[in-house]
């Protein structure tokens, strides 16, 4: 079967490659069949998992589309291209890929096309590299801020958030929550502070023996500090050995939204 379809794809590139040339009565190249005789080599030598090769007749695919200028199916066939060196387990090549045909669907005029296919680079890049995953999210929540899709831009937004209080990188955080914070109001979404509560309950009900402990009361008496507008009191459930050193990404970022919502300064 693999051999088979192998031959195929083999059959595909001469035609394309006849499609190429030029005679007396043909005095241009059919880019545009070329293409298309690419694209079926490539779907060939996927088949056959030969990514490599699958690789090499997606680019040319995406040069004859260039060529012919239909770039959004040239960026298509890169975004592909990227695919096939995640299939092969090379990550970073594949990102730089997708980037790259990125940056030709927002020539071509398509930007939600180009933040979905950013998006999706996260999500294949975060299991090994959470600040490339980082970045990616952050450019896809830009482009689509720029377009006024502010629901997807908050999303994005939050994943972003979450990574980077993974990363430890607090102030950072921070930022992305005060921006997350903003989009929420602009949209008319629930305000932040429910959001806190939503996760103070997830927190209290999934871990055993929670109600009552230590870290239950320290939370009830942030949140009530919130509630009542106490800076003093929040400053000091914020600072307090427990919260301060506490390594749990979500409890991390209670505090920081907190903090960006009531506006306090809570950390020195």
């Amino acid at each position: 079967m693999a051999a088979q379809k192998i031959n195929e794809a083999h059959e595909h590139i001469a035609k394309a490659e006849k499609c190429l040339k030029t005679s007396l009565t043909k005095w241009k190249p059919d880019f545009d069949s070329a293409a298309s005789e690419y694209a079926k080599a490539a779907v060939c030598f996927k088949n056959a998992k030969q990514y490599e090769q699958a690789k090499d007749a997606y680019l040319k695919e995406a040069e004859y589309h260039t060529e012919n200028k239909t770039l959004f199916h040239a960026a298509k066939a890169i975004e592909q291209a990227g695919m096939m060196m995640k299939e092969q387990k090379k990550m970073p090549e594949a990102i730089q890929y997708i980037e790259k045909a990125c940056m030709m669907y927002m020539e071509n005029g398509t930007p939600d096309t180009a933040a979905m296919a950013l998006d999706r680079a996260g999500k294949l890049i975060e299991p090994i590299n959470l600040e490339k995953a980082v970045d990616l999210y952050q450019k896809a929540a830009g482009v689509f801020e720029n377009e006024d899709r502010l629901r997807q831009a908050v999303e994005l937004l939050g994943k972003a958030s979450r990574l980077l209080v993974r990363l430890k990188r607090l102030d950072e955080a921070a930022v992305a929550l005060q921006k997350e914070k903003n989009m929420y109001k602009e949209i008319e979404n629930f305000p932040m502070c429910f959001k806190v509560a939503q996760w103070l309950h997830f927190i209290s009900s999934s871990l055993p023996g929670y109600s009552g402990s230590e870290d239950c009361v320290a939370m009830e008496t942030l949140l009530q500090g919130y509630d009542e507008q106490d800076e003093d009191q929040v400053y000091r459930v914020c600072n307090s050995p427990l919260l301060k050193y506490m390594d749990n990404d979500v409890s991390t970022k209670l505090i920081l939204a907190i903090k960006m919502i009531a506006g306090f300064s809570l950390l020195p």
